[in-house]
């Protein structure tokens, strides 16, 4: 006989990092608490310090304050404090509650003290909430105002581009070697300007822009490619942006011209094809073949792989990497789905390029969420 699936959702984690603890309650919480349903019901248990913020701006249907659950814990079994298993296993005892499903990240030790308990724990095979992967148009404008924050970085990064000077091969700017460093100081101050913290933003000039997450570090020098990728989160609702814009300061070659070309005409051409209910695997395919039939095989050279290495695009929200992916195995694109689409070429001795914007997927023309002109070359 097939097993019924428990249909209770149990998360024990704080909402600061946890996308599925904010997604569920809606509200900024610091430290683990309890959060679970009943039925329709949205249950959460946190401490007095957190209790009248967590009721006022939280999503939740009842909010209990832990210290009284405690107590009542603490006399229904005669014990002292209260690990938090206990706790859990106490209320769901109170609400009739047999066993949780549990997301993929759920911690190890507290399942087997719940499980040791009595309480039955089923981890989700996928998705805790697979309806994140469909956004509202509220979510999409969320996101929208986080690449308004990465487009307020790439005006800085130009400006700071522009008024570089070149001095022996590397960029000045101030009387000081402009470095990587410098340019992430600057993005991060024009990301909060906009109500966004932006962290591990990528800029990265030569053969580091030939590996796609080097954040990159120090002097970046003239006449090569810098890949500036910034994917801020809005500090008021947790959604993340993310873009990324290639630059040149000097005189590119002819080899750099048609890198970056092949690079901006495949990423154009892409955010058409993204429609509901195409293959993202054959999106990313034709992609590959674009890059292959113009010149640009992706291999391994020595240890070290080069062309086009990475996935075509992901889901984006509240975490930065989430459901969909486009890449070799992707699925069918469905209505309201938001990605990034972000083709790359990465060729250590000629430099990398990669050119990404976001999108929201609909029967026709997808929604364009960010904007930024892609103005690469700068004199």
């Amino acid at each position: 006989m097939m097993q019924r699936k428990i249909e209770e959702i149990l998360l024990y984690a704080d909402s600061e990092k946890n996308a599925d603890m904010l997604y569920f309650g809606g509200v900024f919480v610091p430290d683990p608490f309890i959060a679970l349903t009943q039925g329709k019901r949205r249950l959460a248990v946190v401490n007095q310090l957190e209790f009248a913020r967590v009721r006022r701006e939280g999503r939740f249907d009842e909010v209990l304050p832990l210290e009284e659950v405690l107590r009542e814990a603490r006399s229904a079994s005669g014990q002292g404090p209260a690990h938090p298993a206990s706790t859990i296993a106490f209320l769901a005892r109170e609400l009739g509650i047999g066993g949780f499903r549990v997301g993929p990240d759920f911690p190890f030790g507290l399942g087997l003290k719940l499980q040791a308990a009595g309480i039955a724990l089923e981890v989700s095979e996928g998705p805790l909430f697979p309806e994140r992967e469909l956004k509202s148009g509220a979510e999409a404008a969320c996101i929208k105002a986080g690449n308004a924050a990465s487009a307020a970085g790439f005006r800085v990064v130009e400006k700071l581009l522009r008024e570089a000077e070149i001095r022996k091969g590397q960029l000045y700017h101030g009387g000081r070697r402009l470095t990587s460093e410098r340019v992430q100081e600057a993005i991060g101050r024009a990301c909060l300007e906009k109500g966004a913290l932006a962290a591990n933003t990528i800029v990265a000039g030569g053969d580091q822009a030939c590996d796609p997450h080097c954040r990159g570090t120090g002097p970046l020098r003239a006449d090569s490619f810098i890949i500036v990728d910034i994917f801020p989160r809005v500090m008021q609702t947790g959604y993340h942006g993310d873009m990324t814009r290639t630059y040149l300061k000097g005189r590119p070659s002819e080899a750099q011209k048609a890198l970056y070309a092949a690079v901006h005409d495949s990423e154009q051409w892409a955010l058409g094809e993204h429609r509901s209910g195409k293959s993202a695997a054959l999106i990313y395919r034709k992609v590959m073949e674009r890059f292959e039939s113009g010149g640009y095989p992706t291999k391994r050279e020595g240890n070290v792989p080069t062309g086009f290495i990475h996935g075509l695009g992901h889901g984006l929200g509240l975490d930065v990497h989430e459901p969909p992916r486009v890449n070799a195995e992707g699925a069918r694109l469905r209505k309201g789905q938001v990605v990034t689409v972000e083709p790359g070429l990465y060729y250590p001795g000629l430099g990398g390029v990669r050119v990404e914007d976001v999108i929201r997927i609909d029967r026709g023309e997808p929604e364009l969420l960010s904007s930024h002109p892609y103005r690469w070359h700068i004199r």
